[in-house]
């Protein structure tokens, strides 16, 4: 008699789950016009040789709803943490008072919302691939330990719903999203 097939779920679970919590970091990077510690989160400055976090090479706080501040460590790290900042396409500008760099969150306007709601929609399609790779992968698997043909449709039938309770929470998320940008 044939071995009982097993399909793991609870990691293609987890993956998935993965995939949703790696969109949510894309999207707390998203600037909405309030000012978000979280935004500098994928900047990183070229410090002593390796790619390093901001929150690393400094305090990040949020004093008023307008303005992120960055209290560098090390003086000689504040220009490079200024380069990295200009150059990581936030589009802010960072103000130097001594070891202090403030960057003013400036008002968005409509045509920079939509644009920022296109770049959510294509962080959005990237967990949605994502999903459909781990979908693929669990279907690859169910192949290859050829259950029975109930039992076969079965672990499909529930790969399929797993996939789709997760692309409907990424869909969820990216609405939210979008709607906080378009906020005026």
């Amino acid at each position: 008699m044939a071995e009982e097939f097993e399909l793991d779920t609870d990691d293609m679970e987890r993956r998935m789950d993965g995939a949703l919590a790696s969109l949510r970091v894309d999207f707390a990077s998203l600037r909405t016009g309030r000012a978000s510690a979280s935004m500098l989160e994928p900047v990183m400055v070229d410090a002593y040789g390796s790619p390093t976090p901001i929150n690393q090479v400094g305090t990040v706080n949020v004093p008023e709803p307008r303005m992120v501040t960055i209290n560098v460590w090390d003086k000689s790290m504040v220009g490079k943490v200024e380069k990295a900042i200009r150059e990581s396409g936030l589009g802010i500008n960072p103000q130097l008072n001594g070891t202090i760099i403030m960057l003013p969150i400036p008002e968005l306007n409509e045509e920079r919302r939509r644009e920022l709601t296109k770049v959510a929609g294509q962080y959005a399609e990237g967990a949605r691939v994502s999903i459909r790779n781990i979908r693929r992968d669990g279907m690859d698997q169910i192949k290859k330990g050829d259950p029975p043909e109930d039992e076969r449709k079965m672990w499909e039938q529930e790969v399929q719903e797993m996939t789709d309770r997760s692309i409907k929470r990424v869909d969820e998320a990216l609405e939210a999203k979008q709607a906080e940008i378009m906020q005026v």
